[in-house]
């Protein structure tokens, strides 16, 4: 386990074997460096600490037993994502969830239940069928058709981890299965850029949710990642509650309109106009002259995007992973010390925290 973390904290660090061997302190071999990563041979303790500082990974990253491997990755990325960027990317994952385990063992939480049952598929008949996977798996988990005020919170609700990390520019999120040591279950964990904006959050959520549900389609008329975009906007989108809003047989929409519905069910100004065209409510000729002309930039940049802090965006954060430390260190499993390292938060913030403004 330790050789494969360190080849991944290397790659993460854009580091070759002799590049690494000479910044780490106290100084070790490349032959040593590649005995380390085949597992032939382990560090001293003190070469332990300096790989950490050079490669900028935590030891319980290095060390750690939780995370077998990740399976079946799905990145959802940019062109000209490089080796090293995905390296990042998953060493990001990998030490977040070994933290994220660690607190479930410690509180001995029991795993989550399947969240879906019956409803996966690798079959698709038709984007209309798409449309009723979406509406059925809103009924198995009783949402009704309003929209969902917390995607993060829905997913978290329902055992998938959701991890937000400063993933590499070039990355917009990924979904993998956690494969996980002993006898624990795979884990399924969706994580999402810090960076993205709120409408392509909640979008991405939405879209690696149908990953889980649409495994393939076997139809050849109808590509995965065109039915994994129809679930999201129908999952995020229902048409039944579009056309209460909206109304039906439009001719055409005002901005002012197109903007109180992206804001209503917090997605972007283009997933909203398709999703109109999906639901039958603007023909699809409207929705072609949309993009050819005052829609067209819409795609490389959001019209009147949503804040971090209003509305959607207040609510779309992780916030399991936090809630479950703090309910560690209030039933004292763990010290105030491991707390702030696991919240990446200063020690004083911590302890400010645990005697309140009286304390």
């Amino acid at each position: 386990m330790f050789g494969k973390r360190l080849l991944l904290a290397r790659k993460k660090a854009g580091l070759s074997m002799r590049e690494l061997a000479d910044q780490v302190s106290p100084r070790v071999t490349v032959q040593a460096i590649s005995k380390y990563e085949s597992g032939k041979m382990m560090p001293s303790s003190s070469v332990l600490v300096g790989l950490g500082k050079t490669l900028g990974v935590s030891l319980d990253f290095l060390m750690g037993g939780q995370v077998d491997a990740l399976e079946g990755i799905e990145f959802r990325k940019h062109s000209g994502t490089s080796a090293r960027d995905l390296a990042k990317a998953e060493a990001i994952v990998i030490e977040k969830l070994e933290d994220y385990l660690a607190i479930e063992d410690i509180l001995d939480l029991a795993p989550p239940d399947d969240p879906f049952g019956d409803l996966v598929t690798r079959q698709v008949e038709s984007f209309e069928k798409i449309d009723d996977m979406a509406n059925r798996l809103r009924q198995h988990w009783a949402l009704g058709i309003d929209p969902i005020p917390s995607m993060t919170g829905l997913l978290e609700d329902k055992g998938i981890k959701v991890i937000e990390a400063d993933l590499p520019q070039r990355f917009d999120g990924l979904a993998c299965d956690a494969l996980c040591s002993g006898e624990r279950p795979a884990t399924t964990v969706v994580v999402v850029s810090s960076r993205t904006g709120v409408e392509r959050k909640r979008f991405n959520l939405a879209h690696e949710l149908a990953h889980r549900v649409i495994r393939a389609t076997d139809n050849p008329e109808i590509r995965l990642e065109k039915a994994i975009d129809r679930f999201a906007g129908a999952f995020l989108v229902p048409a039944e509650h579009l056309v209460a809003e909206a109304g039906e047989r439009r001719h055409g929409m005002t901005y002012h309109e197109m903007m109180r519905l992206k804001r209503l069910y917090g997605v972007s100004a283009s997933a909203m106009l398709m999703r109109l065209g999906q639901a039958g409510i603007l023909p699809k000729s409207y929705i072609e002259y949309a993009f050819r002309s005052y829609a067209r930039p819409w795609r490389r940049e959001e019209p009147e995007p949503i804040q971090d802090d209003e509305g959607f965006g207040a609510f779309e954060r992780p916030k399991r992973f936090e809630s479950l430390v703090w309910r560690a260190l209030g039933e004292q499993l763990i010290s105030s010390v491991r707390a702030a390292q696991l919240l990446h938060r200063p020690l004083s913030s911590i302890e400010r925290e645990i005697r309140g403004p009286h304390g």
